[in-house]
């Protein structure tokens, strides 16, 4: 998991370029855990990771660049919104 996080936290960052790799990589745990845990409320079954990776990087590949407009209105996302000071 470690392994495809990071790529697909690069793959973010290279589609985003505002993003720090931590921020990246927060985007793709957040995105990765909210489908995983929609399908489990939907009450669908669990199709594995591959299946996960796919939708994750379909999103970054389609809003990568715009995740803040896309996924603002979203309470579960706005945390991911507020930048603080970098250091």
């Amino acid at each position: 998991m470690e392994e495809t996080f990071h790529e697909l936290a690069v793959e973010l960052q290279n589609k985003n370029s505002t993003l720090t790799y931590e921020e990246a990589r927060t985007w793709v745990e957040a995105l990765w855990e909210d489908f995983e845990s929609t399908r489990a409320r939907a009450g669908r079954s669990y199709k594995g990771q591959d299946v996960t990776e796919r939708i994750v990087k379909e999103w970054i590949n389609r809003f990568g660049d715009k995740l803040h407009e896309y996924f603002s209105s979203n309470p579960k996302f706005q945390h991911l919104l507020k930048k603080g000071p970098k250091h």
